[in-house]
């Protein structure tokens, strides 16, 4: 066998080594009746990252260590076992268990805010339901009302602002779907309530203009005795939509409709 080869096959049969050594100790960890050692040997497990060792036996401490001095320690890690695996839902339930029982513990505003943090992480995409997302807006807001000097107050604003972003852009998905699918009148309908809910909202020119096409659509569609009242309403967004947008890349476009609608208005006048 070469030297190299060698070399590969003695580190291989190190790490195995290794790695059965290390899963025997943690066996007989798991079965000890040495709550000190189950302690000290969670705490190392948590601080190289092996999160899904630690939860037994943190799991176990909780329920030993109950009404003595280590409790509050072990509950608190036990909470951040949960968070270290990614388990936002029980790590946000413990870190608010933790906040309740131990109002006076100095690691309060730290723990409320990952409570926090693992209500932004259960913020789903954009497109699905945003329930968790209007919760985790709520508990950041609520976190930086109760604590106004946190230097923790600029991240909870970005995630709020990072939340915020995704309900306005589900709103204006959400709307913009009546228009794709020529529901008009319930377009201009639901973007005037998305843009009422979300003033300041990024997709606020495209909507105005997305209001006169449906108005300008809507009139096409409708019956002779109608058609004036509704492009009249499309050229009134129209003008609305130019004084605010004067410089909108969908300007060009919008000065057409306006001019079909100015056509429209004209010859079915003529014909009454």
């Amino acid at each position: 066998m070469q030297k190299s080869s060698l070399q590969i096959y003695l580190l291989i049969i190190t790490i195995v080594s290794a790695t059965v050594f290390s899963c025997s100790d943690y066996n007989k960890v798991l079965k000890s009746t040495d709550a000190e050692l189950k302690w000290e040997f969670a705490q190392a497990s948590l601080d190289s990252a092996e999160c899904f060792k630690a939860l037994p036996l943190l799991e176990e401490l909780v329920g030993l260590t109950r009404g003595t001095q280590r409790a509050q320690d072990v509950q608190y890690k036990y909470a951040e076992a949960h968070f270290c695996v990614n388990d936002f839902y029980l790590a946000r339930y413990y870190f608010h268990s933790y906040a309740k029982t131990f109002p006076n513990s100095p690691l309060v505003e730290e723990v409320e805010f990952k409570a926090a943090i693992c209500s932004y992480r259960l913020s789903p995409n954009w497109s699905l339901d945003q329930t968790e997302t209007k919760s985790a807006i709520q508990e950041l807001q609520l976190f930086m009302d109760r604590y106004p000097g946190s230097a923790l107050r600029d991240s909870s604003q970005t995630m709020i602002d990072q939340l915020r972003s995704k309900l306005e852009k589900k709103s204006f998905e959400s709307a913009a779907i009546f228009h794709k699918i020529g529901q008009y009148k319930s377009a201009t309908i639901a973007m005037k309530n998305a843009m009422k809910d979300y003033p300041d909202s990024p997709y606020r020119e495209e909507m105005h203009f997305l209001i006169l096409d449906s108005y300008y659509k809507y009139a096409l569609q409708s019956t002779n005795r109608r058609k004036i009242e509704r492009f009249n309403d499309a050229t009134a967004a129209f003008h609305t939509f130019a004084s605010r947008y004067p410089e909108s890349s969908y300007l060009s476009e919008a000065q057409n409709i306006y001019e079909q609608c100015v056509k429209a208005v004209e010859t079915l006048e003529t014909e009454q």
